[in-house]
């Protein structure tokens, strides 16, 4: 998924987002609500984390123009966790929320959790062509045989079973799998597809569509 983290400590943001990245998701990091806000203008986010009280707009602004777009889940992470609090933050539009201090399982299952909304249903376990993608064990076989992947490899792979035989576009990818820093001119996008073939082995099974992406029949 994409992420987008939006929180004033930066010493919390960035663990947040090296937690999440951890499991394979992009994510990028806004300090404050206006940074948020550039961001969110640019890019598409499957959920984003937000601390209400935050500087130069407020948290519940944010969240107002967030869900003008229907598309994005919104996460409120904040110290405010009293009953009128949640109330407020969820009448906003905010789809869940999640008082500190917590527990980093916790968020990641409610992020994951809320990332299933955000996109049409898929099953629990993702096959195609002899291959199957478990995104809660983070584990890959093909024909019974265990892949080992990175974070990068998961992401990609996940994102072409999601396709259902349709090629992908190294944009969308690159939109998916990476954050904000990554440079759409690399080749980051072909290379990993070259390290997946190797990986997944004989016969071939993601194939290039040229001109429009990659695709597992």
């Amino acid at each position: 998924m994409r992420i987008l983290v939006v929180e004033d400590e930066p010493l919390l943001a960035d663990a947040v987002a090296q937690g999440l990245r951890h499991e394979a998701h992009a994510v990028d990091v806004a300090y404050d609500g206006a940074a948020a806000l550039e961001r969110f203008g640019v890019n598409d986010y499957d959920v984003v984390v937000l601390d209400r009280d935050i500087p130069a707009v407020h948290g519940d602004d944010v969240c107002r123009v967030i869900v003008t777009k229907g598309e994005t889940r919104v996460l409120m992470l904040t110290a405010a966790a009293g009953i009128d609090d949640r109330v407020t933050g969820l009448s906003l539009g905010a789809d869940d929320y999640l008082p500190k201090p917590f527990a980093f399982r916790e968020l990641s299952a409610r992020v994951t959790a809320l990332g299933r909304r955000s996109r049409p249903a898929a099953p629990p376990i993702l096959r195609r062509g002899g291959i199957s993608l478990d995104p809660h064990r983070r584990e890959v076989h093909r024909d019974g045989r265990y892949v080992p992947l990175s974070r990068k490899e998961f992401a990609v792979l996940a994102e072409l079973l999601r396709a259902d035989g349709t090629a992908v576009s190294a944009e969308v990818l690159l939109e998916k799998a990476w954050d904000e820093n990554a440079d759409p001119f690399t080749h980051a996008v072909r290379m990993t597809i070259l390290k997946l073939r190797r990986k997944l082995g004989e016969p071939p099974v993601v194939l290039t569509e040229p001109g429009v992406g990659y695709r597992i029949p």
